[in-house]
């Protein structure tokens, strides 16, 4: 279980970083998932960085879970 919110976790703030840099930056073409859903449109930065927060958040759950 542990391995598993850790995954989820480095996903998820790997798609919030990316889609910060996405935001900023103005790139054109981006790699993230968020640009995909077109109910998220102009809502990219702020869902970014729920991510980002969800992200420190699961890995705080998964330092807190006994492994074994």
């Amino acid at each position: 279980m542990k391995r598993l919110l850790e995954l989820f976790g480095f996903l998820s703030l790997v798609q919030g970083a990316g889609g910060v840099v996405h935001d900023l930056t103005d790139e054109r073409y981006g790699w993230g998932l968020l640009r995909r859903f077109g109910l998220l449109e102009s809502y990219e930065l702020y869902v970014s960085i729920a991510l980002i927060v969800l992200a420190i958040a699961l890995f705080a759950v998964a330092e807190s879970r006994k492994e074994g």
